[in-house]
């Protein structure tokens, strides 16, 4: 552990390649912190039980409330970055409706745009996959336990700056709509979940390749399932992707 290290930071996973490229591992790397890779199933009934070692603290990287032990300037900076998001906290929130418990600024990334952390005392993405997996689960304490999501945004993002001058300019803004969907399918991802409707994201994804590319959405293609995304607006000079450049 590196001199001043309090806790014992860790990460489960699948696998040590499932968890290497974590966007959970972003900060604590840039400081030089070590973390511990947990890549059996049992290692998330251990740590269940195994709260400290040797007097230190065992935290897990992927829950809410992880301290990395920020300097005032850099709980200032937090502060006021939450106060500048919150108008997009707030809409994306309503975006997303139950999918999340909440969203709000993080502190615990430093490139990727947003990630998915669930609460202190419920399962972690790992123990949801494996639960999932259980032929004789409970299916009410499963629904309980994997419910509590918090969807934390990076606010020094491009993307989700882009979000913000869009969302101010037209809360309305399908497109804002459309992002937030997919940022939140591209979280679930990254972080460690499974997608429940697989077909809807890559539905999403090919859409955004069409804008990219401006190709004109054909009438009559798609159906219910694509009432969320919004239909492709024709690019005046070029690709609309390039804007977000």
């Amino acid at each position: 552990m590196k001199e001043g290290q309090a806790a014992i930071y860790y990460i489960t996973g699948e696998s040590r390649k499932a968890v290497e490229g974590s966007p959970f591992l972003e900060k604590l790397r840039k400081k030089g912190l070590e973390v511990l890779y947990m890549v059996d199933p049992i290692d998330e009934y251990c740590v269940q039980q195994l709260k400290e070692y040797d007097g230190h603290k065992l935290v897990s990287c992927t829950k809410e409330g992880l301290d990395l032990g920020e300097t005032e300037e850099e709980k200032a900076a937090k502060e006021a970055a939450a106060a500048e998001l919150e108008p997009l906290c707030g809409l994306m929130k309503d975006i997303l409706g139950d999918r999340v418990e909440k969203v709000v600024v993080s502190d615990r990334i430093v490139d990727s745009p947003c990630v998915l952390v669930t609460g202190e005392y419920g399962w972690s993405a790992n123990m949801e996959r494996i639960m999932k997996a259980q032929a004789l689960r409970d299916n009410s304490m499963a629904a309980y336990m994997a419910s509590k999501k918090t969807l934390e945004l990076n606010p020094d993002n491009a993307i989700v700056q882009e979000l913000k001058k869009r969302a101010a300019a037209d809360k309305g803004d399908k497109t804002v709509r459309d992002l937030a969907l997919l940022l939140f399918e591209t979280a679930l991802l990254t972080s460690g979940f499974s997608l429940d409707e697989p077909a809807t994201f890559g539905a999403r994804i090919h859409r955004m390749v069409k804008l990219g590319l401006a190709i004109e959405e054909e009438d009559g293609v798609g159906g219910a399932e694509d009432e969320d995304l919004p239909a492709l607006e024709e690019a005046a000079e070029g690709s609309k992707m390039e804007e977000v450049d």
